[in-house]
C-alpha cells in the first residue's frame, strides 16, 4: 500500500500535514501555515525535494534519541521525523520518506 499525505486544521485555525507510510505510521510532520494553500505548498515542497540526500539532516537528541529534519533548497525545514531509538531506524524513516513523499494522495480532514 502507498503513502498519503494527511491535511489537518489545528484548534487554533493553522494547517499542517502529515506524511503517512502505507501501513498508516506518521513519517514525517509539517510545521504549522497559516492558510491551507501554504500547507498544500509544503506537500508540494516534500514531492519534490524528498528524493535527495543532501534535503535531509540527520539530528540526535542530548538523550541520545535520533531524528531527521527535511528541508526546501531555501534550507527551510519542510517537516520533522518522529523520535527513533536508533540511527539505524531514523535511517529507515528517511528511506521511507523518500519511498512515500512522492505521493500524489492527499487526504484533506482540515
Amino acid at each position: 500500500m502507498a503513502g498519503k499525505f494527511e491535511l489537518k486544521k489545528s484548534a487554533n485555525g493553522q494547517f499542517h500535514f502529515n506524511l503517512k507510510a502505507g501501513n498508516g505510521e506518521i513519517i514525517l510532520s509539517s510545521e504549522m501555515y497559516e492558510s491551507k494553500d501554504s500547507a498544500r505548498n509544503g506537500i508540494a515542497s516534500v514531492q519534490k525535494n524528498c528524493s535527495d540526500d543532501a534535503r535531509y539532516e540527520k539530528k540526535e537528541t542530548s538523550t541520545g534519541k535520533h531524528y531527521f529534519t527535511l528541508k526546501a533548497g531555501n534550507h527551510q525545514v519542510i517537516g520533522n521525523s518522529q523520535m527513533y531509538t536508533s540511527a539505524a531506524s531514523r535511517d529507515a524513516g528517511i528511506e521511507s520518506v523518500k519511498h512515500n513523499g512522492t505521493s500524489t494522495d492527499i487526504e484533506d480532514n482540515s
